[in-house]
């Protein structure tokens, strides 16, 4: 916000050096970083500069000058967004000419950076402006993705995000286009790790080699050293939020995908080699419980269907959370279980004894976690860059509980008071939190499972009990210094006050004050 006026009158006069090919690449590239983090009201005013300049690139002989303008005008188009339809005319044959013309395997990356364009273009642009070209483009990305790439090109991780951004612009209208996208993306989703196992020390001056090549990235693991090709886990992960981002934006509009998508994403969740791959497995589980929900509520499906739908989801969810190694991917589980449990009800009864049997653990894993930590803080040579580290653990750690807070409120809204013996063990993990002592973060989780169970579970007067030990905490919690703290506090002194009656008119003075 403060340099523009400087840097971007410098970029944009080093893009006219003609003689130094390299000092246009980079200054274009330069473009690239300073666009990302730059408020659009701030670039506006060089966009017709800027889009002269970059256009002018485009038409130099020079093949890396033009991948970086490629670049630049992409990302140029993605901090405009509908700013850039000004330039939509101009900018589209130039993209359209490199894909039908640029062949040739010297032009892989050329054609790669086209093809991420023209998609960032479309989603600035929006539906409406770009459904017009939408057939044309499509046609020609088809045409590019039919020739095949070779096992070192680039180009299909570029396809892959091109589909999806092309996905989230068109929405519906994109629909036709999934069975000539689908099974690339569900390939490239399956991949099998390419893994070599060699045994430590006996390589000499060829693990030393290996150390030093960036294709693959060492693990070593007892007497072995396992080393994996990264571009295949990068493209597996890549393909697995595409799946992802297909769901959530299509719903039932992906029915005829929706199995294949379930049997890849359900064995992702224990793949272990790459966290990414996992977290997006993890996030496409609800998103597929919902588009399996709205087909059965349109008819597509019936109820019997979804049933088994759930049953295959939730089962092997809760397996992979208790076998998560990572504190934050555990805590995205739990959001994932939470939601899932939103969705299937009532039919998730089957599977609360496995839920809660695996909350106890990882609570109990969380609570044990936190003790080490504090066991740590108190040595004498635990300095500033450890207490960083704690703070930045704790944080995990609460999150963890956050999200199981998630899931009992799920869980209570589905089956009301019926559930509370089944959380009773449960609460013991919570009540303490209650604390003035406990940081806000703990306090805010402990009140709103308290708010949840008073307002859900109060039929028959079933959460009456819980009264006398959380009114007070929740009262106080109405001035506490934390803003969350207090929020959640005022929320629950209004539901104590609708769902416990007389029972709470004793304390109506109380938190009046």
């Amino acid at each position: 916000e403060k340099a523009h006026t400087t840097v971007l009158p410098a970029l944009l006069s080093a893009m006219d050096d003609a003689k130094n090919p390299r000092c246009q690449a980079h200054a274009a590239a330069a473009t690239v970083n300073f666009s990302e983090d730059c408020p659009p009201e701030c670039m506006q005013p060089y966009l017709d500069s800027l889009m002269n300049k970059l256009l002018t690139l485009l038409q130099a002989g020079n093949k890396s000058v033009q991948e970086a303008a490629l670049t630049a005008l992409a990302s140029t188009a993605d901090n405009a967004q509908e700013s850039f339809v000004k330039y939509y005319d101009v900018v589209l044959p130039y993209l359209k000419n490199i894909l039908i013309n640029a062949n040739g395997s010297e032009y892989r990356m050329l054609r790669a950076k086209a093809v991420e364009c023209i998609s960032l273009v479309g989603m600035a642009v929006g539906r409406t402006r770009f459904s017009q070209d939408a057939r044309e483009v499509m046609n020609l990305l088809m045409q590019l993705q039919s020739g095949g790439f070779e096992d070192d090109d680039q180009t299909v991780q570029y396809m892959l995000q091109a589909w999806t951004r092309l996905c989230k612009c068109l929405g519906d209208e994109f629909i036709p286009y999934l069975d000539f996208v689908m099974g690339p993306l569900l390939k490239s989703a399956n991949l099998k790790p390419d893994v070599i196992v060699k045994k430590r020390g006996e390589e000499g001056e060829e693990e030393e080699e290996e150390d030093d090549n960036d294709d693959y990235e060492h693990i070593d693991h007892g007497d072995n050293r396992v080393s994996i090709r990264t571009a295949v886990l990068e493209e597996k992960a890549t393909a697995c939020n595409m799946l992802c981002c297909y769901v959530d934006e299509l719903k039932d509009g992906i029915l005829p995908f929706l199995q294949p998508i379930l049997e890849t994403m359900i064995p992702s969740l224990e793949f272990y080699l790459h966290e990414e791959v996992r977290t997006a497995a993890v996030a496409s589980m609800p998103d597929i419980l919902r588009a399996g929900k709205i087909a059965m509520e349109k008819g597509a499906k019936d109820q019997a269907w979804f049933a088994q739908l759930v049953n295959h989801i939730i089962p092997p969810l809760i397996k992979a959370m208790a076998a998560e190694p990572e504190v934050e991917i555990q805590a995205r589980m739990l959001e994932s279980l939470a939601e899932c449990a939103a969705e299937a009800g009532e039919l998730v009864r089957d599977h609360l004894t496995a839920m809660l049997e695996t909350f106890k653990v990882l609570l109990t894993e969380s609570l044990e976690r936190r003790a080490e930590r504090n066991k740590r803080a108190g040595t004498d040579d635990f300095d500033e860059e450890e207490m960083q580290a704690l703070e930045e653990e704790q944080t995990a750690e609460d999150e963890v509980f956050d999200q199981f807070a998630e899931c009992v409120g799920s869980l209570l809204k589905a089956f009301h008071s019926a559930i509370l013996p089944a959380l009773e063990p449960l609460l013991a993990f919570i009540v303490p939190l209650l604390d003035k002592k406990r940081s806000p973060a703990e306090r805010r989780i402990a009140i709103c499972v308290f708010d949840d169970i008073f307002e859900h579970a109060s039929d028959g007067g079933a959460a009456i009990k819980y009264l006398e030990g959380f009114v007070t905490p929740c009262i106080e919690g109405c001035t506490d210094a934390d803003a969350d703290v207090r929020q959640a506090s005022v929320y629950g002194v209004g539901v104590m006050a609708e769902h416990c009656g007389m029972s709470f008119s004793n304390y109506v003075q109380y938190a009046l004050q």
